[in-house]
């Protein structure tokens, strides 16, 4: 399922776009939105997988609050000016709508995110047995075996191993990209827990180690997929 919002502050053009999602199985709009501050909540609380994002806006374009998302979200800029472009690839957009948006372009994005996750998430999967992050002034390296869960707080991130703790500047949502989905999955706004590493799930809670972790309301249809 992609989750995604579209942040438009025309109201015709997020209207279109919307009905647009509406036609395609595997996306799930989160909001829509006209003004852009409105949407940094949903971008810091939710998990937010791709953004159609409107270039000329006030108070605060498309541009700029393409620089201070996660980089783990994708962006797809939609704008009536073709001469953006240019600028909108070198913030590494996924890609560039030009409005009046036809329904064939748009599903053209949407396989474009669809080719692109299917080959990370491939690479992960047939080779993935560590990782490093960044921990104080080094680069640490944790095997993906040992860790237990992975706890978000804001900017930062706590990776909880069995013998120890890690902490590295990172969100939590950079990690959904970083590690494989065969092993790992995100259960809460804060959390994404290692699958083999459960003991039991009990109300809406899961058992690792000696932690019980919640199940966000937005995540529950996802852990019901997966752990069945």
């Amino acid at each position: 399922m992609i989750n995604c919002i579209i942040i438009d502050d025309e109201p015709l053009a997020a209207q279109l776009l919307s009905s647009y999602t509406e036609k395609v199985e595997d996306i799930h709009l989160l909001g829509v939105f006209h003004n852009p501050l409105s949407a940094l909540n949903i971008l810091k609380d939710k998990q937010v997988d791709l953004v159609f994002l409107d270039i000329q806006m006030p108070e605060l374009s498309g541009t700029q609050l393409a620089k201070i998302v996660d980089p783990s979200i994708e962006i797809i800029f939609t704008t009536a000016y073709p001469e953006f472009a240019v600028e909108g690839f070198e913030l590494k957009a996924l890609d560039y709508l030009v409005k009046p948006i036809s329904f064939i372009r748009f599903l053209d994005a949407i396989d474009r995110y669809r080719s692109l996750h299917t080959k990370q998430k491939t690479i992960q999967d047939d080779s993935q047995q560590f990782l490093f992050v960044k921990s104080e002034y080094r680069l640490q390296k944790i095997n993906t075996s040992d860790i237990l869960y992975l706890q978000g707080n804001g900017d930062y991130c706590n990776i909880v191993c069995a013998d120890k703790k890690i902490l590295t500047l990172e969100k939590l949502s950079s990690f959904e990209n970083r590690l494989s989905p065969r092993q790992f999955i995100r259960v809460h706004k804060s959390y994404m827990i290692a699958i083999e590493k459960i003991e039991y799930i009990e109300k809406k809670r899961i058992r690792i180690g000696d932690t019980m972790i919640p199940i966000g309301l937005t995540y529950e249809e996802k852990v019901r997929k997966i752990i069945g």
